[in-house]
């Protein structure tokens, strides 16, 4: 529309509030937002150009020669095919990884190995949209030498579009499990939807299998390019044997890549853990990682806030913050853990409302309180809409009523605890990020005193890995 066609861009925003001078600003619409309204803000602010889809929001006259800009159909394909014109400028390994639980945490594990070696580049915090993944893209420079970027999705097309954005060439699907449900309506279409990972990655890339996952198999016996395989049993390429259970120390077992062994220790709880190191260390291979580094990188690997990150309280018990997000499936895996660690001791769980089940969230939050009465619960805190369906699941289960409480406003279940808790006994805080379970955490952190026994690892930032 306007400005000089040689204009060089120094960066890319989608955040008025974020813009650098030089920068392009990328006017996205959302259903509660419209970048378009911050358009003249955004030239104020001394961008060199601004992508638009709407050409009326640009004042005439507010846009002089020294900005240019460009008008395209729509501005979100626009910011995700300028994220693949830059990623294909750069010809270091690119792993995508995507799933219904576990790619954060395996995410973090392909880092501390990777980072052993190679300058890394990783997706931070939940940038793994279609308007953060191109923002992690954007962020590639000639000094890295491997890219990590995660994918996710809830709903259907969101992967096809990641795949084609960032062309990666090493492609990993930790599992398939009940996820987003309302967007997607059933896990068959959850599984599709995670295939396509595979289905759309460059023909002459490698795919990283889980054959502990039946809903994969499909995708993986089409894919006729290099297969890396993961699973329990020894029929793959990275298994593990001997698994050994160090209460809130972590885990340790055999790793086992080709044929040779090498006994590794993980810092974090909990037998899928075990699953997502196998994951990390079977794309560290196809990324050409040898076994030594794999398993001294996962040792170094440190559970992150919010994810089974244990907390001492001063009473000698423990708390295990899961906080950060909840599915059916991670709720499973966290409270057979729980189940695991307080052998013999008492266990608490505070569990808010497992959102984005559509149609299923009923049955599902019942099936979980059913299985919370199975593992032993002392004290059941149920906070969200669907905690009475909870409650109804745990007292089919056999949990008595008077070990239900429900939190509100003025109830935050502390005073019950503060009668109940021991020197040795474990709290769970579980929940969707949208039920902010982190409160509780502060909220028992601030009444029992606590600190951390696994918390964020700087080292890898020492390491050379930003």
């Amino acid at each position: 529309m306007s400005g000089a066609p040689e204009t060089v861009f120094h960066g890319v925003s989608t955040d008025s509030r974020a813009i650098k001078e030089g920068n392009l600003f990328v006017a996205l619409k959302g259903e509660k937002f419209d970048g378009h309204d911050f358009a003249e803000a955004a030239i104020r602010k001394g961008v060199s150009g601004i992508l638009i889809q709407d050409e009326g929001t640009i004042p005439r006259g507010r846009a002089d020669q020294k900005t240019a800009v460009v008008k395209v159909a729509d501005t979100l394909v626009a910011l995700g095919d300028l994220a693949h014109h830059w990623r294909k400028k750069f010809s270091i390994p690119v792993i995508g990884l995507t799933g219904s639980s576990g790619k954060t945490t395996t995410k973090e594990m392909i880092t501390a190995i990777t980072g052993r070696v190679k300058k890394t580049l990783k997706t931070e915090g939940n940038l793994n949209n279609l308007i953060g993944l191109p923002q992690t893209i954007f962020r590639l420079t000639d000094e890295h030498e491997l890219a990590i970027l995660e994918m996710g999705t809830n709903s259907r097309g969101e992967i096809k579009r990641l795949t084609q954005i960032a062309a990666p060439d090493i492609g990993l699907i930790t599992n398939i499990g009940p996820a987003h449900l309302a967007g997607f309506g059933s896990l068959s279409v959850v599984g599709e939807e995670k295939r396509d990972l595979f289905i759309h990655m460059p023909d002459s890339g490698t795919a990283v299998i889980n054959l502990d996952d039946d809903l994969i198999a499909p995708a993986a016996e089409r894919w006729r390019g290099r297969k890396i395989t993961f699973s329990m049993s020894p029929n793959a390429d990275v298994t593990v044997n001997d698994i050994e259970k160090m209460g809130a120390r972590g885990m340790r077992f055999n790793l086992v890549i080709g044929g040779i062994t090498q006994k590794t220790e993980i810092k974090i709880v909990g037998l899928h853990h075990v699953q997502n190191a196998m994951a990390a260390a079977a794309a560290a291979v196809a990324a050409g990682m040898d076994l030594r580094t794999i398993s001294e990188g996962l040792s170094d690997f440190r559970p992150f806030s919010g994810r089974m990150e244990i907390i001492k309280l001063r009473n000698g018990a423990f708390l295990i913050d899961d906080s950060y997000n909840a599915n059916p499936a991670s709720v499973r895996e966290a409270l057979m853990t729980l189940k695991d660690l307080k052998t013999g001791h008492n266990g608490f769980v505070f569990l808010g409302d497992m959102l984005e089940l559509g149609a299923q969230s009923e049955e599902m939050h019942r099936k979980i309180g059913m299985l919370m009465a199975t593992i032993g619960v002392n004290a059941l805190f149920l906070q969200g809409d669907f905690a009475k369906t909870t409650a109804a699941g745990a007292e089919e289960g056999g949990l008595s009523p008077d070990h239900i409480f429900f939190l509100s406003g003025r109830e935050n279940g502390l005073d019950c605890l503060k009668d109940r808790l021991k020197k040795g006994d474990w709290i769970l805080v579980k929940g969707s990020r949208g039920m902010k379970m982190e409160r509780i955490i502060t909220q028992i952190g601030d009444q029992f005193g606590s600190y951390q026994l696994s918390a964020d690892s700087k080292a890898a930032d020492a390491k050379g890995v930003k």
